[in-house]
């Protein structure tokens, strides 16, 4: 399944972590062992603190938790790729389904069906690239640590890169962070 993922999304880190702290002490302390343990390098690693929630440029904190911009342009054109090219695909399904069974709407305007159902398939393929580009799982972490951030904590942002990581870091987060935050 991850390597469907990893076909279907440009990026290369599909999984986001986050600790959530009340000191700073403690969120750069975690953050060293999330490094030696998690086995991730340094710029998969980010510490966030509240200034970084106050700051002026706001394009800063989206970079600390989405830093692969290009990464996000690649997903953005796959998935609307894989989307419309499968909707297309179950709407020329269905429209032989149909045809096969003599739907007399689909025998009485043959074309004008074609064009509806594989359209309409094909356009909701296309809806579900979009959906999946915003990847709704990654606002509720994002919200989660501007909201904990406004309140003077502090944020350890991991971007591990394959399920082994993702599963080391969290360990490590969950003994030490009072909070933590994933997407899928």
């Amino acid at each position: 399944m991850s390597y469907f993922l990893q076909g279907l999304f440009g990026e290369r880190s599909l999984t986001k972590v986050a600790g959530l702290f009340a000191q700073k002490s403690q969120a750069e302390s975690t953050m060293d062992q999330v490094l030696r343990a998690g086995g991730l390098s340094a710029p998969q690693v980010r510490l966030l603190g509240p200034e970084d929630a106050r700051n002026a440029r706001r394009e800063l904190f989206g970079r600390a938790v989405e830093p692969e911009s290009a990464g996000i342009a690649r997903t953005f054109l796959q998935t609307h790729l894989v989307g419309g090219m499968a909707g297309a695909v179950a709407g020329l399904a269905l429209y032989l389904w149909f045809y096969r069974a003599a739907h007399p709407m689909i025998v009485s305007s043959p074309l004008v069906a074609f064009i509806a159902i594989v359209g309409f398939a094909t356009t909701f393929g296309l809806l579900a690239g979009g959906l999946l580009t915003m990847r709704p799982d990654h606002v509720r972490l994002i919200t989660r640590v501007r909201s904990a951030l406004r309140h003077d904590q502090w944020a350890v942002v991991a971007h591990p890169i394959n399920p082994e990581q993702t599963q080391r870091v969290r360990q490590v987060l969950e003994q030490h962070a009072a909070e933590v935050v994933t997407t899928l």
